[in-house]
């Protein structure tokens, strides 16, 4: 597989998820008594504050080593085995999250919408990064 599709793969491996938990959170969000939104917006910044520190370093260093590769290469080299236990663990923590009873609208609407624009921010990133490799 060319290179250049590994950076769009990698785009949508954490872009997908990232609208789709970013809906989640603005419905949450929407659900919301007026009076609650101002720390909930609170928590909200500090969540996308701390996710976009986290994850501009983790696209830089994947998408580093994806130019580092060879011309061809396979899907697997996309991350490495730590990054693809990060995308595994994240994907059954969010689907084990769905399935927990009493998960307070709150947490969802603040905790969703900064982690769910941060993965659609750090697939923005790997397209650029692969725009810049052209």
């Amino acid at each position: 597989m060319n290179k250049k599709n590994l950076y769009l793969i990698a785009a949508l491996i954490w872009g997908i998820p990232g609208i789709i938990i970013s809906v989640k959170g603005v419905r949450a969000y929407l659900s919301m008594a007026p009076e609650d939104l101002w720390w909930l917006l609170l928590i909200t910044a500090a969540v996308i504050a701390g996710f976009y520190m986290m994850f501009s370093r983790i696209v830089d260093r994947y998408s580093a080593r994806i130019a580092s590769l060879s011309r061809e290469t396979s899907l697997w080299q996309t991350f490495p085995l730590r990054g693809w236990i990060l995308v595994i663990c994240m994907t059954c923590l969010g689907i084990v999250l769905k399935f927990i009873p009493g998960i307070p609208a709150a947490f969802t609407a603040s905790f969703y919408s900064g982690l769910g624009p941060m993965l659609v921010v750090a697939a923005l990133r790997f397209i650029h990064h692969r725009n810049r490799s052209i």
